[in-house]
């Protein structure tokens, strides 16, 4: 799916009108235009679907000569993003997105971590999505089914609107495969996670 250039132009023309304002004075005139490149990259990962990513950012390394225990973990903490919530596209921002995953005789490449988070968050969202839909990616891509994703973002429909709260952080964590089950496993992933904050 392609995003629609023309389309978004020609809507935010039509909202400028709607408030009142004058799409052709001299600073809107460019204003759709302008957006539509925005939209264009905020939300280039519309254009693909999980699978796609998978596909896409899924380089592997055999774990050749590493002699591994079985609680033995990748753990990528804070990969800054954002993205824009899908029910007033509003911004969700100071995201930082913590990945953790127990390979499975092959390890991802770590910049391809960051890639599938940035990529997911690039969609209209909901934040318990975003951690669902990167731990997918990411066991697909690992070849694992032992994956936890969790982050903290603030969400400008609660801090610049409505209820105005600009202090409130939004946590969630999506868990899979061992670390749903496993106490010692999730009791590691925390303390790592909560080490040096």
């Amino acid at each position: 799916m392609a995003i629609d250039k023309e389309a978004i132009k020609e809507h935010v023309r039509g909202i400028l009108i709607a408030l009142g304002d004058d799409p052709d004075r001299e600073g809107l005139i460019e204003t759709p235009d302008r957006v539509a490149r925005m939209y264009e990259e905020v939300f280039e990962g519309m254009n693909y679907t999980n699978d796609e990513l998978a596909e896409m950012f899924g380089k592997t390394f055999a774990e050749d000569g590493v002699a591994r225990q079985a609680g033995d973990m990748v753990f990528v903490k804070d990969i800054e993003v954002f993205s824009y919530c899908e029910h007033h596209m509003a911004l969700m921002y100071d995201m930082k997105v913590s990945v953790a995953y127990i390979p499975n005789g092959r390890v991802l490449g770590l910049s391809k971590i960051a890639r599938i988070a940035d990529m997911v968050a690039k969609r209209l969202q909901l934040q318990e999505r975003i951690g669902s839909d990167i731990a997918y990616v990411i066991s697909k891509a690992a070849g694992t089914e032992d994956v936890a994703v969790m982050i903290e973002a603030h969400h400008s429909c609660m801090t610049a609107r409505g209820i105005k709260k600009p202090g409130s952080k939004t946590m969630t964590t999506t868990l899979r495969g061992r670390f749903e089950s496993d106490t010692a496993l999730q009791n590691k992933l925390l303390m790592m996670y909560n080490a040096g904050r």
